[in-house]
C-alpha cells in the first residue's frame, strides 16, 4: 500500500477489454441451456480495467485505505456518524460514480432495450450498490439439496404439488417459497453468497424458461460462470485458497427512474460488477428478464 494513495478528488479511469473472452459465453452446451432457460441473447459479460488500486474489505471486516480513515478522523462531525461499514459504502459510492460516469463505460456498457442491445449512455443520475458476500471456493454449499429430499440419488429433482403451478418441484420450493419445509435447507448466510445468487438466477431463468429434470445442468453452468468471474489467491501463511474478488450488485437511475439493468425491477434482471483488485479488472455480468432467443443461430457451435 506504500506509495499508493487515494483521495476523494482522484478519479478511476476505465478501459474496455474488448478481447477478453468469457468461456461460459463460448460454450455450445451452455448456449443450448441458455436457449432452454430463455436467457440466450439476454445475458452478457464484459470486461474493463482501471488505473488505480482498489481497496476492498479484508476477511470479515471492512478496511479502507488509510487516507480515508485519516480524512474522517480529522473531521469530527463525520467521524461521529460513520462506522466501518459506512466507510466502505462511501468508498464504493466514489468507485461506482466514476465507473458509470466514465466515457469508455457510457459508450460501451451494453444494455438491452426493447429487444436491442445498445450502450448505457450518459443518463445516469443515481447508482445503488450492494456488496454481495463471496467466500465460497467449492460447491459444497449445495450439499444440503442432496440430503434434504430435494434430489434423488441420481441428481433428478423431486416433483411436488403446488396450488398455482401445475409443474412444480422441490428445488423451486427451496429457491422461492419461504414457508416451504425445504426453504431452510440453505442457511440464510449462504443464500446471500454470490454463487447461490447465480444458481438461483440460472434455475429461474427467463420469461419462457423450461425447467430441468436434473440439477446437474444448473450446477455445471454455475461452476463455469463462477470460475470465469471470480478470482482467487493463495494465502502465503496458511496456503489456503481465498476469494480475491469483490462482488457488487448495481442498479442505476436516470431522470425517469430505474434504467439499469432495465426498468422492470425484476429479481431476474441483474447486473453484477466483479472487481478483481489483483489484475485491476472489473467484469460485468448482465441479464435482462424477458423472452430469450428461440434458436441457437449465430451462437457458438461444438
Amino acid at each position: 500500500m506504500a506509495g499508493e494513495q487515494i483521495t476523494f478528488d482522484q478519479k478511476y479511469v476505465f478501459n474496455l477489454l474488448s478481447s477478453k473472452n468469457f468461456p461460459f459465453l463460448q460454450n455450445p452446451e451452455i448456449s443450448r441451456r441458455f436457449l432452454k432457460w430463455s436467457m440466450l441473447g439476454r445475458i452478457s459479460a464484459q470486461a474493463f480495467n482501471f488505473d488505480q488500486i482498489f481497496y476492498p474489505y479484508k476477511k470479515d471486516e471492512f478496511v479502507l485505505v488509510s487516507v480515508i480513515l485519516e480524512w474522517v478522523r480529522c473531521n469530527n462531525s463525520i467521524r461521529k456518524c460513520l462506522s466501518k461499514k459506512h466507510f466502505l459504502r462511501l468508498y464504493l459510492c466514489f468507485y461506482m460514480k466514476d465507473f458509470f460516469q466514465d466515457p469508455c463505460v457510457t459508450e460501451n456498457l451494453k444494455v438491452l432495450q426493447s429487444g436491442y442491445w445498445t450502450s448505457l449512455g450518459n443518463k445516469v443520475t443515481r447508482v445503488d450498490v450492494e456488496v454481495i458476500p463471496c467466500s465460497k471456493v467449492s460447491m459444497d454449499i449445495f450439499d444440503p439439496l442432496h440430503s434434504g429430499g430435494v434430489l434423488r440419488p441420481s441428481g433428478h429433482i423431486v416433483k411436488c404439488y403446488h396450488d398455482i403451478y401445475g409443474d412444480f418441484d422441490e428445488l423451486r420450493n427451496v429457491l422461492t417459497i419461504e414457508d416451504s419445509d425445504k426453504y431452510d435447507l440453505i442457511r440464510p448466510a449462504d443464500r446471500e453468497e454470490f454463487i447461490f445468487k447465480l444458481f438461483k438466477h440460472i434455475c429461474l431463468g427467463g420469461e419462457l424458461c423450461q425447467y430441468e429434470d436434473s440439477i446437474n445442468p444448473y450446477l455445471d453452468t454455475v461452476k463455469v460462470i463462477y470460475k470465469d468471474l471470480v478470482s482467487v489467491q493463495k494465502d502465503r501463511e496458511t496456503k489456503q485458497i481465498n476469494i480475491a474478488s469483490t462482488i457488487l450488485k448495481v442498479s442505476t437511475y436516470d431522470a425517469s427512474g430505474l434504467c439499469y439493468p432495465d426498468s422492470l425491477n425484476s429479481e431476474q434482471s441483474f447486473a453484477y460488477l466483479c472487481v478483481d483488485p489483483l489484475k485491476r479488472h472489473v467484469y460485468v455480468l448482465y441479464h435482462s428478464f424477458g423472452t430469450g432467443h428461440l434458436s441457437c443461430a449465430g451462437m457458438p457451435h461444438s
